[in-house]
């Protein structure tokens, strides 16, 4: 089978109740650092999320695995880039900060599982967070970007000075890079945005700009 028609086979839906117990599951594969700290979504924090705001929390499907998953919400960040942690913008891990009249869609985490890898899972489950900050005419998407290889560089860079190589190509960085590749664009370093021991608990503020989206009369 060609990778054009095994990418072809991912296909990215809203999730549902019955996916919550794979994408546990998922969430341990995907973020295995983390997971051993205990930090990764739990059956509860997800049902919540599909109660408070079910269009926002995608999940990718091959060959009837979940290979991939995003959960989102909405909110309205004053001033707009302002600095803020994980916990600050989300609320609590069961989205108390999300608003339906905010402005922009924040995503609270994307997973995908190694063993899929070079099928687009990503790039889908991003593509589907464009195409809803569109539907819902939202100004943009915003996120906080783990930087999973800068434990290796610490002791030689700040964050700041890592990001800037990372972008000149003198460093590889796969998240920030794949987001950057995908209209994302980096806008400062976020310290302590949550407890992460490969990024140090340093992320990339990055935001996408609807193109389509048409001010509120």
């Amino acid at each position: 089978m060609t990778e054009s028609h095994s990418r072809a086979q991912v296909i990215v839906r809203t999730v549902t109740h019955d996916d919550i117990p794979k994408i546990v599951e998922l969430q341990k594969a995907s973020f295995p650092t983390m997971a051993a700290e205990g930090v990764y979504w739990k059956p509860d924090q997800l049902t919540a999320h599909l109660k408070v705001f079910p269009e926002g929390q995608f999940c990718a499907e091959y060959k009837g695995n979940i290979v991939g998953s995003c959960s989102s919400l909405i909110i309205t960040m004053e001033p707009e880039y302002k600095e803020h942690t994980w916990k600050e913008a989300c609320g609590t891990s069961i989205f108390e900060n999300h608003d339906p009249k905010g402005d922009s869609l924040y995503g609270a985490d994307v997973s995908t599982h190694p063993d899929y890898r070079r099928l687009g899972i990503a790039t889908k489950i991003y593509n589907a967070r464009k195409d809803l900050a569109i539907k819902l005419n939202l100004r943009r998407i915003i996120a906080g970007g783990r930087l999973i290889n800068y434990c290796d560089y610490a002791k030689q860079f700040s964050a700041e000075e890592y990001v800037k190589k990372v972008k000149k190509h003198e460093i590889k960085e796969p998240v920030l890079c794949f987001q950057l590749r995908n209209g994302f664009k980096f806008i400062k370093i976020l310290p302590n945005y949550m407890k992460d021991p490969r990024s140090l608990n340093y992320a990339t503020f990055i935001e996408w700009k609807n193109p389509h989206f048409k001010e509120k009369s």
